[in-house]
């Protein structure tokens, strides 16, 4: 599996994470990032993006791509680590193991039309766990996604370290990373 590429042409991305990416996220680094990312995204024909509309991944992926090629891929990784917050987030949540299980359940929600991918979380020891991503998104986001979610709920003098751990790596062409993570 190739990053960037959809698992299947009929997925689609709610409008109001493009937003949340685009808009608030990149708005934060700055107005040219914001620009710049709203322009890859009007060259795969998402010109204003609304929040209650479903986009092609696919579309949005090729938009990714070129924001890590014009922005360096440090941005993915900096925009997945704010997802946590500025993004719909289940509340219930009370632990490290439970934000880092949530993450699936965001992505679940937030795509929709076939074979979308996944995120598995597993805890191995007490303040250490397993998390495998099985989607089209770059290593960067999903390092920075995951980093994200643990310090957002660890204690506030954990330090969040993450290391991929897997035998394989979707830069490599497989269909998986998996990343374990300490908090």
């Amino acid at each position: 599996m190739v990053p960037y590429e959809a698992f299947d042409q009929d997925v689609e991305i709610k409008g109001q994470t493009v937003l949340q990416v685009v808009e608030t996220a990149m708005g934060r680094f700055s107005e040219e990032y914001r620009d710049r990312a709203n322009a890859a995204l009007a060259e795969e024909d998402i010109v204003d993006p609304a929040p209650d509309e479903w986009y092609r991944q696919q579309a949005w992926l090729n938009a990714f791509e070129t924001i890590a090629a014009d922005l360096e891929p440090h941005v993915l990784d900096r925009l997945g680590e704010q997802l946590p917050s500025i993004a719909a987030w289940p509340s219930d949540i009370t632990s490290v193991p439970d934000a880092l299980r949530s993450i699936d359940d965001a992505y679940q929600r937030n795509h929709r039309g076939g074979d979308i991918g996944f995120y598995r979380f597993t805890q191995t020891d007490d303040q250490v766990g397993e998390i495998t991503c099985h989607n089209p998104y770059p290593c960067p986001f999903d390092r920075g996604l995951i980093r994200g979610v643990a310090k957002e709920y660890a204690p506030v003098d954990s330090f969040v370290f993450i290391e991929e751990t897997g035998a394989g790596c979707r830069r490599e062409g497989d269909d998986t990373c998996t990343y374990t993570v300490h908090w």
